[in-house]
């Protein structure tokens, strides 16, 4: 969880940025066991001003201090444990794999140049100390509650991380959290089918061992999708790994503990709506890696508006019954028919060898430079492999007066490297089709094409491999 505190308090004449720079690092942590270390003495000494966040529904990210007269002593306090940090950091820095320094430009430097205020916490500039008339920068809530650093600032701390994480073969990967990791619901939506759920719950000290929880001080019951604890596991080797949730923060960080109980995974890159900067939108602005570097899986995407070539869509997982119901699905959930996804087989079983091959041609197979490699255009390359050589003819898919070039499962079958056209043709592979008795679809069984319904696009495009598809078949008009 992260740590919601009052933020330091720094005066003119306080601790130079070099102690905020081992602070920031503590904060960012890493994937080394000495990042974990400096974390826990942060963490040690906030523990009288922690609240929890979860309960904390009226935080916002960019609260004020507090008043003047307990800066002296927040400050106090803070500065002995970034002393203890500072000593941790700088006798294991060799193994830090994410390592950050703000930018020192101290007004009490011998160079008396002039501070260009980098960052803020609350109304204080980071290095100086200075109490600035405007707020300026994007907020960082998430890292900690009131820092704010400006684009400038950002854009330096993104190169830096981006070249350590490359030096170390690993790119960075947003993860998405309801119907991509898990699925959750509340108490009350749980149908007269899904009682039997109630006696099949694992407790949550069981972490790793467990997939269904209850969570009764929020009301609400969690179900990991199978396959993500080795998921998680496995990726964690090829990249630095994010939580970004349109849930608010309480919600992320209890779905933060189930996934991650052992904090191996995301430290405290976890992201919630009330830490983006666009409302009802997802973006990259607060993430802390390159564009080119990184790569998310979300259900939704629209929520991803500006980054779509960095998104891997992923099919949604409806565990429970009120999650069918909130898209419109009158189909029976899973927990109704006491199923599940394939832990072998499943979406994110799937999506893991996808994110292999991803990672295994970045690093081994461009021949350009390693920072002026893009993560996108390889994650486009995959993609366009899936339907190639396909080409494909759609029949009543698109209402009569629609641009067919516009409609998504043509842009989709496009992406995937299939062939689109408006007419048949003897190059033609695929009839698509919602009905049997089609002139097009008649057109398909004569001439020995295949001949499926739409969902055979949409099962390549989750899959990320072409399906059989027998399985997608459109069976015959019935002859009267």
């Amino acid at each position: 969880m992260s740590v919601v505190t009052d933020s330091p308090v720094r005066s003119s004449h306080s601790s130079s940025s070099d102690d905020f720079a081992t602070f920031l690092d503590a904060e960012l942590g890493s994937s080394s066991d000495s990042s974990s270390k400096a974390k826990n003495v942060v963490d040690d000494d906030k523990k009288e001003v922690e609240s929890d966040s979860w309960a904390d529904e009226n935080d916002d990210d960019c609260d004020s201090w507090g008043d003047d007269n307990d800066d002296d002593t927040v400050a106090n306090q803070i500065k002995r444990a970034r002393v203890e940090i500072q000593e941790i950091v700088q006798d294991n820095l060799q193994a830090s794999t994410s390592h950050i320094h703000i930018q020192q430009n101290s007004v009490a430097s011998t160079s008396k140049v002039a501070c260009t205020h980098p960052g803020t916490f609350g109304d204080m500039c980071i290095c100086c100390g200075e109490r600035l008339a405007a707020e300026t920068g994007v907020t960082l809530g998430y890292i900690h509650k009131g820092l704010r650093l400006g684009n400038d600032e950002i854009v330096r701390l993104r190169n830096t991380d981006t070249k350590n994480l490359l030096r170390n073969r690993k790119l960075y990967l947003v993860l998405d959290l309801d119907h991509t990791l898990l699925n959750s619901t509340q108490l009350i939506h749980l149908t007269p089918e899904e009682d039997y759920l109630k006696s099949q719950i694992d407790s949550v000290q069981d972490g790793l061992n467990g997939s269904l929880f209850k969570l009764d001080f929020m009301h609400m019951m969690t179900k990991l999708r199978p396959f993500v604890h080795e998921f998680l596991k496995e990726a964690s080797q090829m990249f630095q790994m994010y939580i970004y949730t349109m849930g608010d923060r309480a919600y992320a960080h209890e779905m933060a503990k189930l996934l991650d109980p052992g904090r191996k995974y995301f430290h405290d890159r976890v992201i919630s709506r009330d830490d983006g900067t666009q409302r009802h939108q997802k973006g990259l602005d607060i993430v802390l890696g390159q564009d080119s570097a990184v790569l998310i899986l979300d259900d939704t995407e629209n929520a991803w508006t500006k980054h779509k070539e960095n998104l891997i869509l992923m099919e949604r997982y409806h565990f429970f019954a009120s999650s069918c119901r909130q898209f419109g699905f009158e189909c029976k959930s899973l927990s109704q028919i006491k199923s599940d996804e394939s832990e072998s087989d499943g979406a994110l079983a799937s999506v893991l060898k996808v994110l292999r091959k991803i990672h295994q041609m970045f690093f081994d197979e461009l021949a350009d430079n390693l920072d002026g490699r893009d993560v996108r255009q390889v994650l486009g390359t995959v993609r366009k492999d899936v339907l190639k050589g396909c080409k494909i003819v759609f029949s009543r898919v698109f209402p009569t007066q629609f641009q067919a070039e516009n409609h998504h499962l043509w842009k989709m079958a496009e992406q995937l490297g299939a062939t689109c056209c408006r007419e048949p043709d003897p190059s033609v592979t695929h009839v698509v089709s919602a009905e049997a008795g089609t002139e097009k679809s008649h057109w398909a069984r004569k001439n020995d094409k295949f001949l499926v319904y739409p969902r055979w696009i949409e099962a390549a495009n989750y899959m990320w491999q072409r399906q059989p598809e027998e399985n997608f078949s459109i069976n015959q008009p019935t002859k009267q």
